[in-house]
């Protein structure tokens, strides 16, 4: 995994730690639980080990989610609940 979700329950926002090399462009899609995209990001790393959040997601709908991340051929996919 080159980026650990700190918690697979979010209200508001995700944290997120990558271990990338410096200068990737990393992408983030965010998935419903019908696979509709509700928010995507991309970002830039400019350290190789990096924390970061992703916020601005306090007006999704409660449920399931499915969060796709990749850089260059890599992908990577994990399974988020959002709650109160």
């Amino acid at each position: 995994m080159f980026v650990k979700v700190k918690s697979s329950v979010f209200i508001d926002a995700l944290h997120l730690q990558s271990s990338l090399p410096k200068g990737i462009s990393l992408r983030g899609v965010l998935k419903d639980d019908q696979g509709c995209v509700c928010r995507t990001m991309e970002r830039k790393l400019v350290q190789e080990t990096e924390a970061f959040t992703w916020s601005g997601l306090n007006d999704l709908p409660y449920g399931r989610y499915t969060l796709e991340l990749s850089h260059s051929e890599e992908e990577m996919k994990l399974a988020l609940v959002k709650r109160i």
